[in-house]
């Protein structure tokens, strides 16, 4: 896929923009957002029926908009193999104008009864995505175990894989763990996707990364995490401090890149500069 060069302002790598929350004014806020300072924003699918929704918005705003199409755990029920095959024929259709595969992975703070069949469409849709070379954005929810060890032996099981020019890719996305499980994601090569959550008052997060940062189990092998991170909204949810229990909106996440700014001591121009550079470059969107 083919896109303009794009000059250095914010990208949300997760926001929902097919949903309902936004509905009555979408237009506006997707002009707000350009307007204020965001070039560009993955709109994730979760199911079959998100689908045409969301590749009309972006092919309505080609060069702002761009899609992804996944299964989501939460929607891993009793007709999943239905949505599946409705899901991977989408995608294999659209191909060209999609920018990952997702939203996927594992979700078991609702309900665990399908956990074995979660981790079935997770397995099938990260070879989708090594198959057609398209990074992941992956959903992870008190299940951080369980996806760690399905990725690990992705990883064991296709060692190819992560050893080709196209090794499997992506963002372990709204991103809230702890020191061990980030340094897990990022050995496998993922990229850590930041959020609001970053400004909630007991979020430990700052503390994470910055701890993260000065490790030396890091610095042997990657000497900036800042390099691994994307911001995202995983809008309408989520608003970041003060706008916390409002609809989030991509222009938010510049608090998200102040408070980061605040936990690695650089400007923020930094971290719009280097996170904005990494979705470019994970998503391949210049």
């Amino acid at each position: 896929m083919v896109h303009d060069q794009m000059v250095n302002g914010l990208i949300d790598t997760h926001i929902h923009m097919d949903e309902e929350a936004y509905a009555a004014d979408r237009e506006e806020v997707i002009a707000r957002q350009v307007a204020e300072g965001v070039q560009a924003m993955i709109v994730p699918g979760v199911n079959a029926t998100s689908i045409p929704a969301i590749l009309d918005i972006c092919r309505t705003h080609p060069g702002v908009c761009y899609a992804a199409l996944g299964l989501h755990p939460q929607d891993v029920k009793e007709d999943w193999n239905e949505q599946w095959t409705i899901i991977e024929k989408s995608i294999r259709e659209n191909r060209s104008q999609l920018v990952a595969i997702g939203e996927i992975g594992l979700d078991y703070y609702w309900d665990k009864t399908f956990k074995t069949e979660q981790q079935e469409v997770f397995r099938r849709q990260l070879m989708l995505a090594q198959e057609l070379d398209l990074p992941v954005i992956i959903h992870n929810r008190d299940a951080t175990e369980d996806t760690i060890s399905n990725l690990q032996i992705f990883k064991s099981s296709n060692p190819q894989i992560f050893k080709s020019s196209n090794p499997l890719r992506g963002v372990v996305h709204c991103f809230n763990g702890s020191k061990e499980t980030a340094q897990q994601i990022l050995d496998m090569g993922f990229y850590l996707g930041i959020g609001g959550v970053i400004t909630f008052k007991n979020c430990k997060l700052a503390n994470t990364l910055k701890e993260l940062n000065e490790s030396q189990i890091l610095k042997s092998s990657n000497p900036q995490i800042l390099n691994r991170l994307v911001l995202e909204t995983d809008g309408p949810y989520l608003a970041p401090t003060p706008h916390r229990g409002e609809r989030n909106e991509s222009r938010y996440m510049r608090l998200v890149a102040e408070r980061l700014a605040q936990t690695f001591d650089c400007p923020v121009e930094q971290i719009i500069a280097t996170t904005t550079r990494n979705a470019q470059q994970l998503f391949h969107l210049c």
